[in-house]
């Protein structure tokens, strides 16, 4: 049976790109992607016809206007269609172009050829309806604290943990850095597909990446012991309740990459962190988003 899908276009400034990206995350939309031209940011993001009515669209374009006007900035133009799904699978595509990010990596949508020289890790992507592009700044922000933590080459097998992973895009990246094996989790079914396609993509063995459904529950069963490393780019509420999880993965060296956390939602988190023995070694932030490079006390 053919479902539809809404598409809903934003078209805004590029300062209003992160927040954009907020609420239509908190809305419930798939496949986020942007592209910025002529000074000008055109958002397109996707969302099941059953999970939303024209109510709640025009909802959804009051809320973005008002972020407009509190930050003082021109009002977005907000617009929605309903598209077949075989058509929303692929016309996002069309607004996502290949991402240098951080000093080492080039994520590349698959269906591109790929570059006859480059120096960058070539990270290879579909990631159909999972979060991770590269294109949000949280992702960016991740993948540069990951090239922090396994810049240096160790002299020992590196095991990192993925919660929420999405597209996989934080863990096959801690594999080209040069980590030994990723456990992923996700409780988003359609996640874990998208995660093992792209495993697969950029000829990462099943062994080498494990992704499996659920959360750090099951991440404890899989990985059967402590992990060096743990990257989790998922809410802040949710962060928020797994951190007490993180201690039966956790060694007094295990680090750990957390994002998909807002500026005002910062101070909770670490106070959390700290209730369970991490410090927030550095805080980098991206516009009003940040991320958290933390280790035990």
């Amino acid at each position: 049976m053919a479902h539809s899908w809404w598409e809903i276009r934003v078209l805004c400034d590029p300062a209003l790109e992160e927040t954009v990206f907020w609420r239509l995350d908190s809305f419930g939309c798939r496949g986020t992607a942007s592209q910025t031209k002529n000074q000008s940011c055109l958002v397109c993001a996707y969302l099941h016809e059953d999970q939303a009515h024209l109510l709640d669209l025009a909802a959804l374009s009051l809320w973005m206007r008002q972020d407009a006007l509190c930050m003082e900035m021109q009002v977005p133009v907000v617009q929605w269609d309903l598209i077949d799904e075989q058509d929303w699978a692929s016309s996002w595509k069309q607004h996502w172009e290949p991402a240098e990010i951080g000093d080492r990596f080039l994520v590349y949508p698959a269906w591109l050829s790929l570059p006859e020289k480059t120096d960058r890790l070539v990270l290879r992507l579909d990631p159909g309806v999972a979060f991770g592009t590269g294109a949000h700044a949280t992702t960016q922000l991740c993948l540069e604290s990951l090239e922090m933590r396994l810049g240096v080459k160790e002299d020992r097998p590196i095991v990192v943990g993925d919660v929420g992973c999405g597209s996989g895009i934080l863990g096959i990246g801690a594999i080209l850095l040069g980590a030994s094996k990723v456990y992923g989790v996700d409780t988003d079914p359609l996640a874990v597909r998208a995660a093992r396609h792209n495993r697969a993509l950029n000829r990462i063995s099943n062994e080498q990446m494990v992704v499996e459904a659920g959360s750090v529950e099951q991440l404890i069963r899989l990985a059967g012991g402590p992990v060096d490393g743990i990257v989790c780019n998922i809410l802040a509420e949710v962060i928020m309740d797994l951190i007490p999880q993180f201690d039966a993965i956790a060694t007094a060296s295990t680090w750990g990459v957390l994002s998909g956390i807002l500026l005002d939602q910062a101070k909770p988190i670490a106070d959390t962190l700290e209730q369970h023995g991490w410090i927030v070694a550095t805080l980098w932030k991206r516009k009003e988003w940040c991320c958290f490079n933390i280790r035990r006390c």
